[in-house]
């Protein structure tokens, strides 16, 4: 059963809002896109193009997946928050994509992952040199797009910006640290993902808004209800990268598993009591001193998912899921907005919560 499963499942007509809200924020801010990685030098670019799904690996035109595009529609939707045109919002949808382009490159590379979205990734065709030097282009990229547009309002963008990747960069440095440890609490975890994934989420939230010229009050309401809204995301994602379907997620089964990843599910799961949670802490442990888990066989791995479920770890991620997107909604309560666009964000927090990939 996957997570979304576990939730009732929405409406046609909002999965329908919600697929409009998104190909809106892609439509509009891709051309942008587009132009700011034509800025870089070969080959440059077209590594960068082919991390997008523009191209293929031979440099041939390609419709591959781009990714949900949930970032770029916050900032358009968080730019109409402030009573704004979406047009306002696109440099900063295409800031935040950029930065968050930066850090799968790097991702990727560090976590040995050799599939992204159902093909090879950039390390893995190019090389780690040319993701590197990629991943460092496109964030310098985002900082560039944002202070081309030469306002106040666009510095205040600039600096949400760099402090929420500098937070990012601070998630995944925890993250890797954490794969070297036996034991971590679910309180570090939170603070790890809520670093990773909610500052990110939380800046794409309110960098419209701030560029549509909102009060700082309004836009930390807005970076509220992204912060937690990436909390549920992630929460989703941990539930994925254990028991998604590989030909949804585009991803080896029992992906985080293979990495050594303490998500939630196994933190969690580490934290109950009871025989299940002591087996696996005793193989968990045992997995610290062993190098080649990578030579595990499948059923290995299956046993170790199969005691995270007994020990609670999947029932509680989810339950955490749903927990973080109540919080997301309540953040948006006492900001004035046009209740349209306030029924799109709370429809867009559905489906992060929703999903299946």
């Amino acid at each position: 059963m996957t997570p979304a499963h576990e939730q009732q499942v929405a409406a046609p007509e909002a999965r329908d809002g919600v697929t409009a809200l998104l190909e809106r924020g892609r439509t509009m801010s891709t051309p942008v896109l587009r132009a700011a990685v034509d800025r870089l030098a070969p080959p440059m670019n077209t590594v960068a193009a082919y991390h997008f799904g523009w191209i293929d690996a031979t440099g041939r035109p390609t419709d591959g997946d781009s990714g949900k595009a949930v970032r770029p529609a916050l900032a358009l939707m968080s730019a109409e928050a402030a009573g704004a045109a979406p047009e306002v919002g696109i440099p900063g949808a295409v800031a935040v994509e950029l930065v968050h382009n930066f850090s799968l490159l790097h991702d990727d590379l560090m976590d040995g992952d050799e599939q992204r979205r159902h093909r090879d990734t950039v390390w893995k065709v190019h090389g780690p040199a040319q993701a590197i030097l990629v991943g460092d282009a496109l964030f310098a990229l985002a900082n560039e797009i944002l202070l081309e547009v030469g306002t106040t309002d666009a510095r205040r963008a600039t600096k949400r910006l760099t402090t929420a990747t500098r937070k990012l960069i601070d998630g995944q440095a925890q993250d890797i640290s954490f794969e070297h440890r036996e034991r971590v609490t679910v309180k570090e975890c939170l603070e790890m993902e809520g670093n990773k994934t909610g500052a990110l989420l939380a800046c794409a939230s309110s960098i419209g808004a701030v560029l549509g010229g909102a009060d700082d009050a309004t836009a930390d309401a807005l970076e509220a209800y992204g912060y937690h809204l990436g909390l549920a995301f992630q929460a989703v994602d941990d539930l994925l990268g254990i028991w998604g379907e590989p030909a949804v997620t585009g991803k080896q089964t029992w992906s985080d598993l293979r990495q050594r990843k303490k998500s939630l599910p196994v933190v969690a799961a580490l934290a109950a009591k009871g025989a299940a949670a002591e087996r696996l802490a005793e193989l968990l442990a045992a997995d610290a001193k062993n190098p080649e888990i990578g030579d595990f066989s499948e059923e290995e791995f299956a046993d170790r998912a199969a005691l995270i479920e007994e020990a609670g770890g999947r029932e509680w991620t989810s339950q955490e899921a749903r927990r973080q997107h109540a919080t997301a909604l309540d953040a948006l309560r006492g900001v004035a907005m046009p209740e349209e666009t306030r029924q799109n964000l709370f429809a867009l927090a559905d489906f992060v919560v929703v999903r299946e990939r």
